[in-house]
């Protein structure tokens, strides 16, 4: 009698996996993807963001407060940062009216080339400041025909704080404007079409019906305005002159005392401008959320 004879060519089919071992090896697959990409995420936030900054602030303030004294016994550098901080607020300003009025003209008007008036928009966030300037002291230099016109009746824009005001308005323009517009958008016609209907004209409804809803963004842009602002280096050299005690900047004054070999000094003033525009970028992170935590 022969023994059976086993068939080793076939494999045994796998088992099937436990619904509840499935779900666990997902569950573990999607944390590890979502702690993965956390991680990544703030290495390179720390990398590009954290430890630039940090090298700046210890640069700045590696001798304590003595650092800050030695910053502002440079010549000019009072003068520099508060003309800075009041082009800044000046700009910001401006630009929470001028801003707030152009993004209602793009969503509340319906008129031939308003699509090339928003483009138009976007154009100083696609011109390097550098142009900019450039720009700016070919149109209002004391040559040519706008700047020699101007200068005839009085009027200095090159050279002058009037010339970082406009260069500093034209980099900036943008920020209320795309800001308070999605808001705008996001408005229900049919509150401002009740208020014309109890006889509201068109100030009395935008005052009482549209701008309680668009402060938060008004006031978010126009910070984002303001921190931008204070930052500007590359319009502004080229437009002020640079003139001590009048028209320096703070960034100008960052780039002079880095190549006068005065690193401490530039990273502390840098140091404050960056401390400024933090606080600024908070406040408006929070004008932001505030509205989206209520709904």
């Amino acid at each position: 009698m022969s023994a059976p004879t086993i068939d080793l060519t076939k494999e045994e089919a796998p088992r099937p996996a436990s619904p509840g071992a499935e779900r666990s090896r997902r569950r573990h697959g999607t944390a590890a993807g979502r702690y993965g990409l956390r991680g990544i995420a703030f290495l390179y936030l720390g990398v590009m963001v954290v430890l630039p900054l940090s090298a700046v602030v210890a640069k700045g303030f590696g001798g304590g407060m003595a650092s800050l004294k030695d910053a502002f016994s440079q010549i000019g550098a009072r003068e520099a940062l508060t003309l800075t901080i009041e082009m800044a607020i000046l700009v910001a300003l401006i630009n929470a009216v001028f801003g707030t009025i152009i993004a209602y003209v793009l969503t509340r008007y319906r008129f031939w080339g308003r699509r090339f008036l928003s483009t138009v928009v976007d154009i100083p966030f696609a011109i390097p400041t550098l142009v900019t300037g450039v720009m700016l002291r070919a149109l209002y230099g004391p040559n040519s025909p706008v700047g020699a016109f101007l200068q005839d009746h009085g009027i200095t824009v090159i050279f002058a704080r009037l010339g970082i005001l406009v260069a500093l308005l034209f980099v900036t323009l943008p920020l209320v404007v795309r800001t308070v517009q999605p808001i705008m958008q996001e408005l229900d016609p049919a509150e401002e079409e009740a208020s014309r209907v109890l006889g509201g004209g068109r100030w009395t409804t935008f005052r009482r019906v549209m701008l309680p809803h668009l402060r938060p963004g008004i006031a978010a842009g126009s910070l984002l305005a303001l921190a931008r602002a204070l930052g500007e280096f590359g319009a502004v050299v080229i437009v002020s002159g640079n003139i001590i005690n009048k028209t320096l900047t703070a960034p100008v004054l960052i780039s002079q005392l880095i190549t006068g070999f005065k690193p401490e000094a530039a990273a502390a003033i840098g140091t404050i401008l960056f401390g400024l525009a933090f606080v600024l970028v908070l406040i408006v992170e929070r004008l932001v959320s505030h509205p989206e935590r209520k709904s």
